[in-house]
């Protein structure tokens, strides 16, 4: 792997590291604001529920009440099973703040009282001066329009009752206090959030980047080796192949001696493959990049291998539009369709056609080079950019390669952060390649 591969996969773990933290973070925030707003709304009930039984009172508690509060020991007549499995997660007993005396005298309600026959019996404002008689009895027939329950209405929560007379009762209980601080917790859960975000990021970009600092300086050496080893192979395969062509001038051709001049070929072709391989891994040098004509490039590029097509019996053609300019080093534009080419016009059919198709896409070029490939249903197409990987073994002999040039290639475009992409259908297998 290269240095800006492992670079490259340094930016998807920070940003994979970073997704999930924000998940982990709002699952959490999501489960204490749930918690907030479920233990504030069992204890707006239970106010309201106790001021409805109470018939639009709510009595102050008695000296041992408040002594049990304080102690721990006061029970509530609310029962409502659900309430209370779900606050005993949040660690919310019965002695909820509802009961707190406090809390009691703070609270500002209003109960609207009506007789079995749906009649006006009796308005209690005494403990709210926001609301005047005519106001609350319209509030209180919209509560009991809506039917029997708990409700919420603007910063007010209502409970609409009926005793067993017949008789019915609506309480509405002014809740601002409570609402400002759900509200307030809410803020501070998002606050608390971003700030752990803003503090993790620099944190796991400064790990990661030491993480992967042994990996590249790893990279950097493999490289290094790669193109020492190839320069200091060259020389005895010199030697080799001088001394073989002496030999077959002083004994003349045989089969051994053109064996060992074949495979003194093969070396010298994977050396060069090897080092064109290393130095596609190189970041490239943006400062150095001009703009360039790739139509003039391509179409020079397609002219070079027209005979090379010819040749092996296949047809080249080429679709290029005119005046595509981009900034970019023009000697890696001419190897990536060089490449493309080349590996078409090995793994085309028999008597088949490749095609070279290049456009403008925004500010970068899209290049898509096709071939022929009847056999191509069935392949592995995730592994084609693997190195040394060839999807036809069975003529191996007959088509030269080394499983390397679509590697290359792939280097070459993600130097330029673009894409490169390989799909099959109705027996044509293209490359569709991305530069911006």
């Amino acid at each position: 792997m290269s240095a800006s591969s492992i670079r490259r996969l340094q930016k998807r773990f920070i940003l994979l590291s970073m997704t999930s933290l924000a998940i982990v973070i709002f699952i959490i925030s999501c489960l204490m604001n749930i918690g907030n707003l479920i233990t504030s709304r069992t204890a707006i009930k239970l106010l309201l529920t106790e001021i409805c039984d109470n018939r639009g009172i709510l009595p102050e508690l008695s000296d041992e009440e408040i002594r049990e509060f304080e102690e721990g020991e006061a029970e509530t007549s609310y029962t409502d099973t659900l309430h209370y499995d779900l606050l005993s997660i949040f660690g919310v007993d019965r002695n909820v703040d509802a009961l707190a005396p406090g809390y009691r005298d703070s609270t500002r309600f209003f109960a609207v009282l009506f007789n079995a026959d749906d009649t006006l019996k009796e308005v209690k404002t005494e403990r709210i001066s926001a609301i005047n008689t005519d106001a609350a009895v319209d509030l209180a027939k919209l509560a009991k329009d809506q039917g029997e329950g708990f409700g919420r209405s603007g910063a007010f929560y209502y409970k609409f009752d009926r005793y067993r007379d017949g008789s019915s009762i609506v309480v509405y209980m002014d809740c601002t206090a409570e609402i400002r601080a759900y509200l307030r917790v809410f803020y501070i859960s998002m606050i608390i959030g971003l700030s752990l975000l803003l503090f993790a990021f620099p944190v796991i970009c400064f790990f990661s980047n030491r993480a992967v600092q042994p990996e590249i300086r790893n990279a950097e050496r493999q490289r290094q080796f790669i193109t020492n080893a190839s320069h200091e192979l060259k020389t005895p395969l010199s030697v080799i192949r001088a001394n073989t062509e002496l030999l077959e001038l002083m004994e003349g051709e045989n089969e051994w001696i053109e064996s060992t001049l074949r495979q003194v070929d093969h070396m010298n072709d994977l050396i060069k493959n090897l080092v064109q391989l290393s130095r596609s891994e190189e970041t490239v040098d943006r400062s150095a990049m001009t703009e360039i004509n790739v139509t003039e490039a391509l179409r020079e590029t397609v002219e070079t291998f027209t005979p090379v097509a010819t040749q092996a019996g296949k047809t080249l053609t080429a679709d290029i539009q005119d005046e595509i300019h981009i900034v970019a080093d023009r000697d890696t534009v001419e190897q990536l369709a060089s490449l493309l080419i080349d590996n078409a016009i090995k793994y085309c059919d028999e008597d088949g056609t490749v095609s070279v198709n290049a456009a403008k896409k925004g500010k970068g070029i899209r290049l898509v080079v096709s071939n022929t490939y009847a056999e191509g249903k069935n392949q592995e197409y995730s592994r084609f950019f693997d190195r040394f990987y060839r999807a036809d073994t069975s003529h191996s002999e007959q088509k030269k390669g080394y499983g390397i040039g679509l590697s290359i290639a792939q280097n070459i475009v993600q130097m330029y952060r673009g894409s490169i992409d390989v799909s099959w259908k109705d027996g044509v297998i293209s490359f569709t390649c991305v530069i911006p």
